[in-house]
């Protein structure tokens, strides 16, 4: 039996912004559920807990959902998402590849 998650606040509020624009672009360009989750391969089920903000659908269901209604994923127009994505590595590259617990008295006393 799975254990139920607690979402923060914020988690909560984006799901649901991310579905309402779901809910909304395929409203606007007049497709059925039916029509979408075919499109998206995912069932009417799926796609309604997508339009509900439900957190536990996958992100990459509820991304490609946003994808085939034309939804900018990140304030940026889809190939656009590729320079966000070197860009987010280049970043990750001047950090440490793992992290470790501290050792010994954490000061903090400043």
């Amino acid at each position: 039996m799975r254990r139920p998650h607690t979402y923060a606040p914020h988690t909560l509020d984006a799901a649901k912004v991310l579905g309402l624009d779901v809910a909304r672009a395929r409203r606007e360009r007049r497709w059925s559920a039916s029509d979408l989750a075919e499109r998206a391969g995912i069932s009417e089920v799926t796609l309604r807990k997508v339009e509900r903000g439900d957190p536990t659908v996958a992100l990459g269901i509820a991304f490609e959902v946003a994808t085939l209604l034309g939804i900018q994923l990140f304030n940026v127009e889809g190939a656009a998402l590729t320079g966000l994505v070197e860009r987010g590595r280049e970043r990750l590259t001047l950090l440490p590849t793992s992290v470790r617990e501290p050792t010994g008295e954490l000061l903090d006393d400043f």
